[in-house]
């Protein structure tokens, strides 16, 4: 089968198509015949080994020390079920689903083994292959840490670098909850985030939310480089800074703001668990959130579609298409 493959970590141009062995599934596991995939900022970040200092050496042992241990990239799909292990039993062939794979990468493939155990479902019925793999990792993420901050109708909630995977989500997500939400990103993307329902827009480049004197309930916060001190201050009494892709300081002021404040810092990941995507076919079937789709490159291109995402242009989902 073809595969967009990466044998060493570097830049875009060491993705390759080549043909590898197509998987057979385990017990637990689904075949699935890949119709998209996407390209996310994990994938180039794995791709680069480009992760903070504290986060460097347990990835690198997990990931390959010289070179990387698993060589096809991609977190998220949809597609065919072609064939199910015998421990199977809500899945058969032929069934349309959509699937986040996991820190085990494997998606931008032709075929790709899933357990049947991690976050897969039926695909929502009024999406395409293309906009339901573009779903199940950010959607899985910001329900998760949305639920974590237990968001209730009236709240303020700030979703900061708004227009990533789990930003989208988290707009669209937040606004079902019955939030009113404001959405920060750069002023090419701001338009794409009205059009996903947020109450108010900020181009981070002209206004520092933070110094804005709005105060939020929630603020989910999806930038590495913003100021923690700065962001807790900006919090409602009682309110919840979600830390999404934390750097190792911030993890350790988290501890000392949960334990001396009234106000809580939220760090623990998803579980990737099946019902939580079908929460999400829920929603996207109720027209409650719904695919922003960036840009499609054929999988032959599946370097272009690294460089686009290092790009940092992005403004929704890069999509790999097989012949969807």
């Amino acid at each position: 089968m073809k595969a967009a493959v990466y044998r060493e970590y570097g830049s875009p141009d060491v993705v390759r198509i080549e043909q590898i062995a197509k998987p057979s599934p385990r017990n637990h596991q689904v075949l699935v015949r890949v119709r998209a995939s996407t390209v996310g900022t994990w994938d180039c970040e794995a791709r680069s080994f480009s992760f903070p200092l504290w986060f460097w050496l347990p990835l690198r042992l997990a990931m390959g020390i010289r070179r990387p241990r698993w060589r096809v990239l991609g977190q998220e799909l949809a597609g065919e079920i072609e064939a199910v292990g015998k421990d199977v039993t809500r899945f058969a062939p032929g069934d349309r689903v959509f699937a986040s794979v996991g820190l085990g990468f494997g998606a931008h493939a032709e075929y790709a083994c899933v357990s049947s155990r991690r976050a897969i479902a039926h695909m929502p019925q009024n999406m395409s292959y293309a906009e339901a793999a573009s779903i199940p990792t950010g959607g899985d993420n910001a329900l998760h840490f949305l639920r974590l901050a237990a968001v209730q109708p009236g709240e303020c909630v700030l979703v900061n670098g708004a227009c990533g995977n789990i930003g989208v989500m988290a707009v669209q997500i937040a606004k079902h909850y019955g939030a009113e939400v404001t959405a920060v990103d750069s002023a090419d993307k701001l338009d794409v985030l009205r059009g996903i329902g947020a109450d108010i827009v900020v181009d981070y480049a002209a206004t520092d939310f933070t110094r804005a004197g709005k105060t939020y309930d929630v603020i989910f916060d999806l930038v590495q480089q913003s100021s923690y001190a700065a962001a807790i201050a900006a919090l409602n009494p009682g309110g919840r800074y979600i830390l999404a892709n934390p750097l190792f300081g911030p993890l350790l002021r988290a501890r000392w703001t949960n334990r001396t404040s009234d106000k809580t810092v939220l760090t623990q990941f998803a579980a990737s668990r099946p019902e939580d995507l079908v929460a999400l076919k829920d929603l996207a079937e109720a027209g409650e959130i719904r695919a922003v789709i960036d840009r499609r490159f054929p999988l032959e291109k599946a370097a272009e579609a690294h460089a686009y995402v290092d790009s940092g242009r992005r403004r929704g989902a890069v999509v790999l298409t097989l012949d969807e």
